[in-house]
């Protein structure tokens, strides 16, 4: 009997199991469902700040930091190659492009300019250039060339027909006619102040 029971509840048992709904695993969600989840998640407040908090870390920083020399040699290969030139070209070619770039980079020629002006090293390579006989004579007869001289009319037109140039002398001009009157009118009013005395 005690064989007859087992074997029942044994039957019964894969019975059960056999007519038992089957859980499903969960398929593996494809790489587009995954990629639009990640996506989703990223847009949210939670998932920026998480960024944000990643992006902080000391560590992660140190992990970003790009390799300067693989960052000038890209650069160099850039610039040098065909279309880099062609690129350069073609965008000096807009004076408006050609007047951002030159401004953006003032700062910058005016600090190494002034620091090569304070080096010995500089200085004296000028100095021995200016005082070199051939670059004396050279200067003296580009001085006295007819084109030199209509470009440096040029120049000076120019530089007085600019409407900055103008208004600077106008600025300069109104100082000058107020430290005048200020002038004028302290000197007057010490005239009148010994005729007073007197």
């Amino acid at each position: 009997m005690n064989r007859t029971f087992l074997l029942l509840l044994f039957s019964y048992v894969l019975v059960l199991t056999g007519c038992a709904q089957q859980e499903k695993t969960p398929a593996q969600p494809d790489y587009d469902q995954t990629k639009k989840m990640v996506v989703d998640i990223l847009k949210t407040d939670e998932g920026k700040k998480a960024i944000q908090e990643v992006m902080g870390d000391e560590k992660i920083k140190q992990q970003l930091v790009i390799n300067q020399e693989v960052v000038k040699k890209t650069i160099e290969e850039t610039l040098t190659s065909e279309k880099g030139k062609a690129f350069w070209k073609k965008a000096f070619e807009d004076p408006k492009f050609a007047q951002n770039f030159a401004k953006s980079m003032q700062e910058e020629h005016e600090k190494l300019l002034k620091a090569l002006m304070k080096d010995p090293e500089y200085q004296a390579m000028v100095i021995e250039i200016m005082q070199n006989p051939e670059m004396k004579k050279l200067i003296q007869t580009e001085m006295k060339n007819k084109d030199f001289r209509a470009h440096l009319q040029k120049v000076i037109t120019e530089t007085f027909s600019s409407p900055l140039f103008k208004a600077k002398i106008e600025d300069i001009l109104i100082k000058a006619a107020e430290e005048m009157q200020g002038g004028k009118k302290s000197s007057d009013q010490e005239e009148s102040s010994d005729e007073q005395t007197t």
